[in-house]
């Protein structure tokens, strides 16, 4: 249906991952990760990793396929019909890839990520402290350098993977000089599971259960200098890479909503109510018309996201945060207008809307509540324009002749393009 927006190729693999997720993951696999009877879907990553579906955008010499992120886009979004535990296991990799593509070592990239792209390793994401929350330069987790590694002492919680994960990505405060800036007080650590390394509680969670999500403490733990993603006290930097899987797979991953959407437009095509198909009824399909308009401006607002990553546009993380407020928010809403359409079955286990009513209201809240996206937004925005008029004043000022010169370029212009706004600024 919207194959024009592919190329061949990502039609392939979106096709490919289509099959993978109506042949290969059973209804029976779901209820059990649904009833907690799953701790972790390492049998789902397996079959993943055979299929080679595992961080599609990384080369070939560390198991990645070397596509973009419309692909990657494309296949989140089939994916994202398994449920949201299912789609971060299947994200993951890319999260965590990116840090250790962009940021690591080749023998950080030969020792973690080439295995763990391959299947052999899974891997998990530690960000969230319990007094932290969305402010994450507030991270007390410590890892003080003694010699040759480092002692890493704290607890991270809502870690998709505490259970079942092989090594950790960790954020670490490491500069402990109160007059350094928030932004260089943090690092990244590879932490492997091991000695000190506690899954402390396991959540009982209202939806995307079965991904052993969990609290963490570390004690005493003992990780190499060598494990240290990045610059020492560089962590800032390698966060603000991996902000932009983190939310572009959360967009693209609600985009897989159309499966439940799917259902409930079969569904009222057959149930009969004083003598004619729901379907007829104005409020029903009125609810339609709504749920996929609300769908598609979501996924196309996605996709350009990924276009814009892609390449490289300097508009691309405003993109990318608008992406995932905008399909996360659509996506709560078409479940909700689902479940409306089904009526009390809708309600009930006999159809999987309502387990898809509880994974997605997660997607609102984690990798950035829509409070912070909004934030973000508006920042990346401000500064678009105020940098444009900026440079626009820079250059009537270079073109200016001598005689002209009094007319200088001064912060009061810069205050007044702040308060009155681009239309003014001309």
């Amino acid at each position: 249906m919207y194959d024009f927006m592919f190329t061949q190729e990502v039609r392939e693999l979106r096709d490919e991952v289509r099959q993978f997720v109506r042949e290969e993951i059973s209804s029976e696999f779901l209820r059990r990760m649904d009833n907690n009877e799953v701790v972790y879907p390492h049998e789902f990553v397996k079959k993943l990793s055979r299929q080679n579906l595992r961080g599609i955008r990384f080369p070939k010499k560390y198991g990645g396929r070397e596509m973009n992120w419309v692909a990657e886009v494309a296949a989140a979004e089939e994916i994202g019909c398994l449920g949201i535990a299912l789609g971060c296991a299947f994200a993951m990799p890319s999260i965590v890839g990116e840090a250790l593509y962009h940021f690591g070592t080749e023998e950080q990239k030969e020792k973690y990520l080439k295995p763990y792209l391959e299947g052999e390793l899974v891997s998990a994401e530690a960000l969230t402290e319990p007094r932290g929350g969305s402010d994450f330069f507030g991270a007390t987790t410590k890892a003080e350098l003694d010699g040759d590694h480092f002692i890493v002492n704290g607890q991270k919680r809502f870690v998709v993977g505490a259970e079942g994960a092989d090594f950790f990505v960790v954020y670490c405060k490491t500069n402990f000089d109160p007059n350094a800036h928030k932004y260089n007080k943090i690092s990244l650590l590879i932490i492997d599971k091991g000695p000190g390394v506690e899954t402390e509680y396991l959540y009982d969670l209202m939806g995307c259960r079965g991904g052993g999500t969990g609290r963490m403490v570390f004690r005493d733990v003992k990780v190499p200098k060598e494990n240290l993603v990045g610059e020492l006290h560089g962590g800032a930097l390698v966060f603000n890479q991996m902000m932009i899987p983190e939310r572009l797979t959360s967009a693209a991953g609600c985009l897989g909503l159309w499966g439940a959407l799917d259902l409930a437009v079969r569904y009222t095509d057959k149930r009969v109510a004083f003598g004619k198909k729901i379907r007829k009824f104005q409020a029903v399909n009125f609810n339609v018309a709504e749920s996929i308009t609300q769908l598609d401006a979501a996924r196309a607002l996605t996709y350009m996201a990924a276009q814009a990553v892609d390449n490289n546009a300097p508009n691309s993380r405003r993109l990318v945060s608008e992406a995932k407020r905008f399909a996360t928010e659509s996506a709560w809403k078409v479940v909700n207008n689902a479940m409306q359409m089904m009526g009390g079955i809708g309600y009930t286990q006999v159809y999987p809307i309502e387990r898809a009513l509880r994974d997605t209201r997660l997607c609102l809240i984690w990798t950035g509540t829509s409070e912070i996206m909004n934030m973000m937004i508006q920042h990346e925005y401000y500064q678009e324009v105020l940098n444009e008029a900026y440079d626009r004043r820079k250059m009537e000022q270079d073109a200016m002749k001598p005689d002209e010169t009094e007319r200088c370029f001064t912060d009061d212009d810069m205050w007044q393009i702040h308060e009155t706004g681009p239309a003014d600024a001309n």
